[in-house]
């Protein structure tokens, strides 16, 4: 067993820290080639960000000596902690937009399912059910016909004018057309993933639930069948979690409580020709 505080055992961590990193950066370096993002342009945001993250870690002052601290941490000059201090523009996270937040609760509302679990036409108008009842549910700052319209426009849902019922047209929010909601979800979502890894390895002891089923040797026909077993276990989850955390806000709501905190679910899956041969199914922590 090694030594916690031998000097090979810190190289050892440090060299896969160093591997680790190299995993993460080799998608976004090939996005930003992809989309012809230049390199200086992703140093001065990767600047920005060891600076704000310096700034958190650090117990806040005023003044050239808290400078100084995020300029020792960040081994940045105090002349660019400075310039990027003083550039800093307050960046608020961005929530679910009301439609998507529309799609999320037909999908998860039993109530609002058939027989077979799949989400019924709303009627446009009138009481619940219906598409302004669950629209009024999410929001009454905007008019259920342009929530509508939203929904319609993002391919999420469409409206029978001759029967005046609104059906969804897929399972899914996966932006095609609109590469800006495509963008802010990669943010969103792979930022609270990686923010959870990050801190559960950074803390003493975990403290976000981030684990994955890792298989391999499996064909191409294999895939196929695995990724619709995804899909439908996706759609369970969403089904059984949605209801339940609806009522946790209600009840936060009712008895008065602070609500300031934030929570992200998700569930994905990646493909890609095997690095090596085993054969085994492992279930990774």
């Amino acid at each position: 067993m090694s030594n916690p505080a031998d000097p090979s055992s810190a190289d050892d961590v440090q060299a896969a820290l160093r591997e680790a990193l190299e995993r993460l950066l080799a998608p976004l370096a090939q996005l930003c080639l992809a989309k012809g993002m230049p390199f200086a342009v992703v140093e001065e945001m990767l600047k920005r960000a060891f600076v704000e993250s310096a700034r958190a870690q650090q117990t806040p002052s005023l003044g050239p000596r808290d400078i100084s601290r995020v300029s020792a941490a960040t081994g940045l000059t105090r002349r660019e902690v400075t310039r990027i201090t003083l550039d800093e523009t307050a960046r608020a996270a961005l929530r679910p937009s009301p439609a998507t937040q529309i799609f999320t609760r037909w999908m998860g509302n039993r109530r609002l399912h058939d027989r077979q679990g799949n989400p019924k036409p709303l009627k446009r108008q009138g009481k619940s059910p219906s598409f302004e009842a669950l629209a009024q549910s999410v929001t009454r700052d905007v008019h259920p016909r342009t929530l509508l319209e939203e929904l319609c426009r993002l391919g999420l849902a469409q409206l029978d004018p001759l029967t005046d019922m609104v059906s969804l047209l897929r399972h899914s929010v996966v932006p095609g057309k609109d590469k800006a909601r495509a963008y802010a979800f990669l943010g969103n979502n792979v930022g609270d993933h990686l923010a959870a890894a990050v801190e559960n390895v950074v803390a003493d002891e975990p403290a976000h639930l981030e684990q994955a089923i890792f298989a391999d040797e499996l064909s191409v026909e294999s895939l196929r069948k695995a990724r619709e077993l995804v899909k439908a276990q996706w759609k369970d989850l969403l089904k059984g979690l949605v209801p339940q955390i609806e009522a946790l806000v209600e009840d936060d709501i009712e008895s008065g409580r602070v609500a300031d905190q934030r929570l992200r679910v998700g569930l994905y899956s990646y493909r890609a020709p095997m690095d090596a041969p085993t054969q085994q199914v492992k279930d990774e922590s």
